[in-house]
């Protein structure tokens, strides 16, 4: 019989009950109540401690001073526990309150592993922290179709519990792909053959004109330049598309039909384009050259679609590091489009992508803003709300919740929340979550680096996790700064130590 650690008083509720104890427990523990022919199970969610002998009303030090001298450290302990479910049947909250003067006892482990054990298809996240002998498994289709957040403050272990989770996958061979934003997961290992680096390249005549004119960076209220560009693309486009036009690059066939209307508005017999658009066209020529020059790399006529580029039962790395913020919400939102097209279509016809994908967005506050517009933020609102009925589920990983899109993340059904300090990120989340409650955020602050509140439709029930280490390599952790330092201090003894020697051998005195 597992010890009790208080009694329930006052009036109690049939979601939560007060209880008084001698003893500390931990917030966070799992506690059982038996009342009414039911073993109910509870979480701590708060504690205070207290003296009946000190209390607010004494204002002298020397009298509490006396006071703790006598009675030493008889304090006592009130808290609160949330009720989770009758462990008997199916952890349905019961329809009678506990009487007071119940027992509250520790939960028992093997009851706790029992609850948090998966029947099929589990993923071990790691273990609970109140009780590390039970292991935390979290369902994986609940998981990937349901999407899931990983949030956090930086360096409080995001990148491991994301590599937790794709190493976890790839056992029971999932296929995941990793919008890699600084190039963290680029030498993860992940194991032998299960690693698929991609490179951020883009036929361009499958980007939408709406992608190339982001682009192009032609303002949504240049419509005079929109209209040239929208031609000279649409021209270029069907050259290629007919074979009429070869050896040259889609920017440079665009440029090409471009230069031509200008010249031809520069001939003084044509009367067709006047002085404002030929001003337009200049600019828009302006622009593709500026294109050219910073986004050339990523825009390829010999590039294949990136869905014949994705492997089944492989961790798929889009390696975005070399991109910048403007590029890669250009990039990631033309992949997200393409992979829910290429999803419904397999589904409708046999054509198409034929493995379900679970896309892992870094830095998703940069893709999906609270407060702005991207092309990316669109399709990640649309592949949350649509993707559970064509396998596509979605994580979004962000050290800054506050600035990611609350639309998006209230479409999260899972989440993993790490540590957490700034009140503006706690209450972003909460709003996101009907399910974390104000105790359970209150336990972000002082959650260590690895630990986390894991909740959602993965887990039966909240609960705090100690995350697995991953086994791995991870690229993505802060550098040794001290070790840096040092390293290039010998590099530059050795560069002089090196450059004296020369200077001798010529017969110089260094």
């Amino acid at each position: 019989m597992n010890e009790v650690i208080g009694r329930c008083i006052g009036e109690t509720s049939l979601v939560t009950v007060s209880f008084v104890s001698k003893e500390m427990p931990r917030v966070g523990e799992y506690v059982t109540l038996k009342y009414d022919g039911k073993n109910v199970l509870g979480m701590i969610e708060s504690l205070v401690r207290g003296s009946v002998s000190i209390n607010d009303q004494i204002y002298d030090p020397l009298t509490i001073e006396k006071i703790k001298a006598i009675e030493g450290d008889d304090h006592y302990v009130k808290g609160t526990v949330k009720i989770l479910g009758d462990i008997d049947d199916d952890l349905r909250i019961p329809r009678t309150p506990a009487p007071p003067g119940t027992e509250i006892r520790v939960a028992d482990s093997q009851i706790l592993e029992r609850i948090f054990k998966v029947d099929r298809y589990g993923l071990k996240l790691g273990n609970l922290i109140t009780q590390e002998e039970v292991s935390i498994e979290v369902d994986i289709n609940k998981m990937v179709s349901r999407h899931l957040a990983v949030l956090a403050m930086t360096g409080a272990g995001k990148s491991n519990t994301v590599s937790v989770i794709v190493d976890g996958l790839l056992k029971v061979k999932g296929s995941v792909l990793i919008f890699d934003m600084h190039s963290e997961y680029v030498n993860t290992d992940f194991g032998k053959d299960k690693v698929n680096v991609m490179h951020p390249q883009i036929n361009p005549l499958y980007l939408s004109f709406g992608e190339i004119k982001k682009l192009a960076n032609i303002p949504p209220n240049a419509y005079v330049q929109e209209r040239y560009f929208l031609k000279a693309y649409k021209s270029a486009r069907n050259s290629l598309m007919q074979g009429s036009t070869m050896g040259k690059d889609f920017i440079a066939l665009i440029i090409s039909k471009l230069e031509g209307w200008l010249a031809e508005s520069e001939d003084p017999e044509a009367k067709s384009t006047n002085s404002g658009d030929k001003k337009s066209i200049a600019d828009v020529l302006n622009k593709l050259d500026h294109m050219r020059d910073k986004y050339g790399n990523i825009l390829s006529l010999e590039a294949k679609d990136i869905i014949d580029s994705l492997k089944v039962g492989k961790a798929n790395i889009l390696d975005l590091g070399s991109v910048d913020e403007f590029a890669s919400d250009v990039v990631v939102s033309h992949i997200l489009r393409n992979v829910l097209k290429s999803r419904k279509d397999f589904l409708r016809n046999g054509e198409g992508l034929d493995f379900p994908i679970f896309l892992i967005l870094e830095e998703a506050h940069i893709l999906a803003p609270q407060n702005r517009k991207t092309e990316s933020k669109l399709w990640i609102s649309r592949i949350a709300r649509e993707g559970r009925k064509f396998s596509v589920g979605l994580c979004l990983v962000s050290q800054s919740p506050k600035s990611l899109d609350s639309d998006a993340l209230s479409q999260a059904n899972n989440m993993i929340i790490l540590r957490l300090v700034e009140p503006t990120d706690q209450s972003h989340v909460q709003r996101a979550s009907e399910s974390l409650s104000d105790d359970l955020i209150a336990q972000l602050p002082s959650l260590n680096i690895g630990e986390a509140i894991v909740l959602g439709l993965m887990t039966r029930i909240p609960t705090l996790v100690k995350i697995d280490e991953f086994q791995g390599k991870i690229t993505g952790g802060d550098l040794n700064i001290v070790e840096e330092w040092s390293k290039s201090h010998e590099r530059e003894e050795k560069l002089l130590e090196e450059q004296k020697m020369e200077y001798e051998d010529l017969g110089g005195d260094y």
